[in-house]
């Protein structure tokens, strides 16, 4: 799994976001995985947050201002938008790529298509 925390830790230099990291199914929830940043929510419920969301409804999620999120978890006050991408196996969710910036309205969908293509990578690594 080291090479999550090297995906994540890439993403995060060379693009200068706030948190770049991965949850992982584990046990029924989603458990903190390898990131870069600030630390963050150790566990996330099914349909909790936007991580929970995206794992719920098995696909990425682009939220512009994370205040305008319906139960949005705030696991640091500097996050002001986030994109969450779903990582599967077999047609299952197994873990989101979860990346927040401290900007409003970062990510878009060009966005989403490169991230897409970056879990799907991942699926090999965990």
């Amino acid at each position: 799994m080291s090479g999550l925390g090297e995906i994540s830790s890439e993403i995060l230099s060379s693009m200068g976001f706030l948190w770049v990291g991965y949850y992982l199914v584990k046990d029924g929830v989603l458990v903190l995985g390898p990131y870069s940043g600030p630390p963050a929510c150790e566990q996330i419920r099914y349909g909790k947050g936007v991580c929970g969301t995206a794992w719920a409804e098995a696909r990425t999620i682009i939220v512009p201002d994370v205040e305008e999120f319906p139960g949005h978890i705030a696991c640091s006050s500097l996050s002001r938008s986030e994109i969450v991408v779903p990582v599967f196996s077999g047609g299952e969710v197994i873990g989101v790529l979860d990346i927040d910036s401290e900007s409003l309205d970062t990510f878009d969908e060009v966005d989403a298509l490169w991230l897409e293509k970056v879990a799907e990578l991942s699926e090999k690594l965990i």
